[in-house]
């Protein structure tokens, strides 16, 4: 099956040809530089396995690698273009254009989810076939949105925050978005606050998601 059948199957392939041997050292530097912005998770923690996607997201899609002068995603696109058909190569060029942000959940249908931006308050809807446990109208995720047949598909990575903290986060993000703060900082703080909520569970969802703290 070629890899651009699916997200998950490009996206794998795409791991497999960045995150080599001689690319060790990078990798350990881009781990450390995530922990510091999204928090450092331990082998306990309840999101270690979507925290390590979010990782691997974060060093093929958004962080620039010194050995390719651009993202990994980019640096395998570039190289299918002279190697590969267009088909493989556009879905390369997907991982070049993911959307990666806090999203407020509007709609939830079968196959379907209508999500609005907090940076932007654009509407968006996401084909995804999973039922959708545990998320309500109303919350707040952080989610990566990949360009796939003609749609927008979830990344693996996610980060679901308490449906306590929703008013609160989308209310900061009106405060950051009329103060033109980057999208990116809200971000990291909520998914530092999130660790912290699933950690403490003695202390109130208020509290965590105080953003005068």
């Amino acid at each position: 099956m070629s890899e651009s059948a699916s997200p998950s199957g490009a996206f794998d392939a795409l791991v497999q040809w960045a995150m080599t041997a001689e690319h060790q050292a990078d990798v350990v530097a881009a781990r450390a530089e995530f922990s510091a912005l999204a928090g450092e998770v331990f082998e306990e923690d309840r999101q270690l396995e979507l925290r390590l996607a979010g990782f691997l997201e974060f060093y093929l899609c958004d962080r620039v690698a010194p050995w390719a002068g651009t993202t990994p995603a980019r640096a395998r696109y570039l190289a299918s273009l002279t190697t590969e058909g267009p088909r493989q190569a556009q879905a390369w060029r997907s991982f070049c254009e993911t959307w990666h942000a806090l999203f407020e959940v509007k709609e939830l249908e079968e196959g379907r989810v209508t999500l609005v931006a907090l940076s932007s308050r654009s509407e968006v809807a996401v084909s995804e076939r999973r039922a959708m446990h545990g998320l309500s109208l109303g919350d707040v995720l952080e989610a990566r949105l990949i360009p796939f047949a003609g749609g927008l598909a979830f990344s693996s990575a996610w980060v679901w925050h308490p449906h306590e903290a929703a008013p609160l986060i989308k209310a900061e993000a009106e405060r950051r978005r009329q103060a033109g703060s980057p999208e990116k900082e809200l971000l990291f703080d909520c998914a530092r606050r999130s660790l912290k909520a699933d950690r403490y569970r003695q202390i109130a969802i208020e509290k965590i998601y105080e953003f005068t703290r």
